[in-house]
């Protein structure tokens, strides 16, 4: 199964989709409780054993997800539950106290379902690009299916029950991630994520809540869900996101114009660095390929397949390293194998 994942391209960084360069990728997620049940902070051991096989009978009929996998998360070694993170496929909460939970995720990884996390159910959509009603359609059409065979907690007035009252409303998180590096490096991002807070939108790292933001990676999100419809959500997001990247746009070509030379020289310094290094940490690797990203946008660098760079921004992160080699690895060994394959990588184009 992991070996499959390994060699899944089909994933959220693959570089296809419109604005790919800048919006690395788009993401929609619904939470859904069961009615007759109390959220999975609050239910005993039989109950979240019942939750997850309740929910788990009704997945297996969903059109989408025929051939979906089903990965119950206590049977996972720790390693393992650190690759799905990595990849994307599940929450930080969902990798800790893992007793009862269970994941369900599509072949093309584009679409993953954690049982009982913070709610019985999480449902995600993710796409390259930008590309949020296309999430939006898939989710939709899950959802609908999943509502003809379980009875949603919902309330008149509040519409669905969460376990965080923040996703009270529609239950609906839609968030896409962005490559900011020009914004950063000019020194105006602090100034675009102040605005972004006091029009309610939150702003998280590459692995989402309480993580920094590695690689020039932020992930921009809706902060509440109530009063407002999902298309309503949707297009404040999409409205937003255009903004920053216009932002963005702005940035690299006043980089382009007025420091060129310098912009030029950082980016070859970079693949200098990840072309010859031996040891590279991955926060450092991530710093490097991000210049790189950024060169291939402009053009500095052509011979170089974008689908390879973005693939590297995941396969070089701990634990996917250690499922390469098929055995833990050291901190010291990691940066030496994280060395072999950026070199590998990007001395044979």
């Amino acid at each position: 199964m992991f070996e499959d994942f390994l060699n899944n391209k089909n994933t959220w960084l693959n570089g296809t989709g419109p604005s790919a360069d800048i919006i690395f990728s788009s993401r929609i997620r619904l939470a859904r409780n069961l009615s007759e049940f109390p959220f999975p902070s609050r239910a005993a051991p039989k109950q979240r054993e019942d939750i997850l096989n309740k929910i788990r009978e009704v997945l297996r009929k969903i059109k989408l997800l025929k051939k979906a996998v089903f990965i119950l998360m206590e049977d996972l070694t720790d390693l393992d539950r650190q690759f799905l993170l990595e990849r994307h496929l599940v929450s930080q909460e969902h990798i800790v106290s893992f007793k009862g939970k269970g994941l369900i995720v599509s072949n093309e990884e584009n679409i993953a379902l954690m049982i009982n996390e913070e709610d019985h159910l999480r449902i995600q959509v993710m796409t390259s690009g930008f590309n949020l009603k296309l999430c939006w359609e898939f989710i939709d059409e899950i959802d609908n299916e999943l509502s003809k065979s379980l009875d949603f907690a919902f309330s008149p007035s509040l519409w669905y029950l969460t376990s965080c009252p923040t996703n009270v409303g529609t239950a609906l998180r839609s968030s896409c991630m962005l490559h900011l590096p020009a914004l950063v490096l000019t020194k105006r991002l602090n100034k675009v994520l102040e605005l972004l807070a006091k029009i309610s939108f939150t702003t998280r790292g590459l692995f989402g809540e309480g993580t920094q933001a590695l690689g020039d990676f932020f992930q921009i999100s809706n902060q509440v869900s109530l009063g407002l419809s999902e298309a309503e959500l949707i297009d404040n997001l999409c409205g937003v996101v255009n903004q920053v990247k216009e932002q963005e746009m702005d940035a690299r070509n006043s980089l382009l114009k007025r420091h060129k030379i310098n912009l030029e020289d950082n980016v070859w310094r970079s693949l200098g660095i990840l072309r010859n290094s031996r040891l590279v940490s991955s926060k450092e690797a991530l710093s490097h390929l991000s210049m790189l990203s950024l060169g291939l946008d402009l053009g500095i660098i052509n011979n170089i397949k974008r689908e390879e760079v973005n693939s590297l921004f995941v396969i070089i992160q701990p634990a996917h390293l250690q499922k390469i080699e098929n055995r833990v690895l050291k901190e010291e060994e990691r940066d030496y194998i994280r060395a072999q394959v950026l070199r590998a990588k990007l001395n044979s184009v």
